[in-house]
Order: C-alpha cells, then structure tokens, then sequence
C-alpha cells in the first residue's frame, strides 16, 4: 500500500534485562514499541510487564503502545484452511488474520510505523517459534520490509515462513497442493 512504512523490526524480550533490551533497541534506532502481547504481563519477568514498559520505555525516549488486536494465543476455527500449521497456536493465528480485529490491530500497527521507527515486541526471543512470524508474512505481502531483531550485530530479513504460498495475490497457509505426473 503506498501510505504503509516501508520497514517494521520484531523483537522478543525473551529473559533479557531492561538494560539489555534498551541497548537492542538503541542498536536499531527503535522510537516505538508495539507490544503484540495479547497477555502483556511477566511474573518471571515483571520489568516486562505492559503497566511497568509504559512507564519505563517512554523515560527512555521510546513510545510504549500495547495492541491487543494483534495479540496471539487465537483458537483454531472449524474448517480452518490453515492446515499447513502443524501446530495448532499457529494455524488459530492464521485463521485469526482473516478476521476484522486483526485488520484493525493491523491498521493500528502501521499507523504508529508512519510515525515512528518501530518493533513489535513479544516475549519468545525467536521470531519463528512465535506468532510474530505471522504478521510479518502478512505485512511482507503488503511489501513491507520486516527484520528480525537477534542481537546488537545480528538481524533478519523477514523470509515467508515455511507454510506459507501465495496464491492469486493472497497469503495461504492451506497444504501446497502438488503438481500432477
């Protein structure tokens, strides 16, 4: 779309301290955080926290947004055509992308991305084992650039994951169907 940004970084906050995350996000020149947490707490790691980033983030000169709309944990729907997920935490995020919530948590994300260079966050420090891999194919179909955040020396350019095909200009996770003899 042409008003979309061109670039948005992910991050997991994984056990890192508050210290080690600010210097990641200083790395990478991050002015907003986009928590896609859909339960934005830590007791493992109360720093974490939604009501504590809120407070901390924005002292540090980085915006703080949660976004529950675009937060994972989504149940698999009946007849679900995502049956390329094997797991079924994806496959019910996949199926959750098509509804009118996550278009509208989606609206939301990229909206603050105009403003201001910026990461979603969530707690799982690899991006493929997280439901961030997601909304980063259906932001890279809209021709948006998406890097992975690993460490200080380290990020990646967001690569469709493993389930996902277009087909007729649209993001599938429904099985490839093969070619015949």
């Amino acid at each position: 779309m042409p008003d979309d940004p061109a670039t948005l970084w992910t991050i997991g906050h994984s056990t890192r301290t508050l210290q080690e995350f600010f210097g990641l996000l200083d790395a990478y020149r991050i002015e907003a955080v986009a928590d896609v947490r859909r339960f934005p707490g830590s007791r493992r790691h109360p720093h974490f926290a939604s009501d504590a980033l809120a407070a901390t983030l924005p002292a540090h000169g980085i915006a703080y947004r949660w976004m529950p709309k675009l937060g994972g944990r989504r149940k698999v729907q009946p007849g679900s055509p995502n049956t390329a997920w094997r797991n079924a935490s994806f496959q019910g995020y996949a199926d959750y992308t098509a509804t009118a919530e996550f278009a509208e948590g989606l609206a939301e994300l990229l909206a603050l991305a105009r403003e201001k260079r910026t990461a979603m966050m969530c707690a799982e420090a690899v991006w493929w084992r997280c439901h961030r891999s997601i909304i980063s194919d259906v932001l890279k179909l809209r021709g948006i650039e998406v890097i992975h955040i690993i460490d200080a020396a380290h990020a990646t350019v967001h690569p469709y994951t493993s389930p996902a095909h277009i087909v007729d200009g649209q993001l599938s996770y429904a099985p490839a169907q093969g070619g015949l003899l």
